[in-house]
């Protein structure tokens, strides 16, 4: 399931570039479809362009599990170190396969 010119899949195993957080794919914008002010609150040296796929994550740091919302210029793929530990994976997905999740039937409909 790619999205215009995304080049991470739902399902796949992601980093962040800059910060210590990593998730798996759950949905994409084929371009910024956020708030403004969520935008603007990112500092003006590391804003991303709004013309490029940017991902909605199943996310998790050292601390805690979230959502993540990340252009795609900041993330790489991270299948290598292992699966993610977020607990609302189980809800979309039934497992790993390969390197990325496998969606449930039910959440595809």
């Amino acid at each position: 399931m790619t999205h215009g010119m995304a080049k991470f899949n739902i399902g796949e195993i992601v980093r962040h570039r800059l910060y210590p957080f990593r998730g798996v794919v759950i949905d994409v914008d084929p371009e910024f479809d956020n708030t403004d002010e969520w935008y603007e609150a990112i500092p003006t040296e590391v804003r991303p362009h709004k013309d490029q796929p940017f991902y909605h994550l199943l996310a998790e740091n050292a601390d805690s599990y979230y959502t993540a919302y990340v252009s795609q210029q900041n993330l790489v793929g991270d299948s290598q170190n292992g699966p993610v530990g977020h607990p609302d994976i189980e809800e979309l997905f039934e497992g790993i396969e390969g390197e990325r999740y496998t969606l449930r039937r039910e959440a595809c409909n």
